[in-house]
């Protein structure tokens, strides 16, 4: 099974789904950075399930979204944020979210 992939800026974030993924015997990948995912998915990795914050230093969760829906349209993109507000959730379902949690 391909890992599920984690990307946050935030490090504490980035653990808690780690240590929740891991408690559940789900392998996964954690990426600090859009840029760092892309360049995994470039490098010809692919996750099982990507889950990203929307809001990050660089790309966005939803520049890597786009990214994702023109590479990997099957793909399920779980789009996550500490802001949660009507225009980032509609802006995600409509880049094809999978699904849009608050944290």
């Amino acid at each position: 099974m391909n890992p599920v992939w984690i990307i946050d800026d935030d490090r504490s974030i980035r653990w808690v789904l780690e240590k929740a993924l891991a408690r559940e015997d789900i392998p996964c990948k954690s990426y600090a950075s859009a840029s760092e995912a892309i360049t995994a998915l470039d490098g010809g990795q692919v996750p099982q399930v990507l889950v990203s914050d929307i809001r990050m230093p660089g790309d966005s969760g939803l520049d890597l979204l786009h990214h994702m829906k023109a590479n990997w349209p099957e793909l399920p993109v779980i789009i996550m944020t500490a802001y949660s507000d009507l225009d980032s959730a509609v802006a995600a379902f409509q880049g094809g979210a999978y699904e849009y949690l608050p944290k």
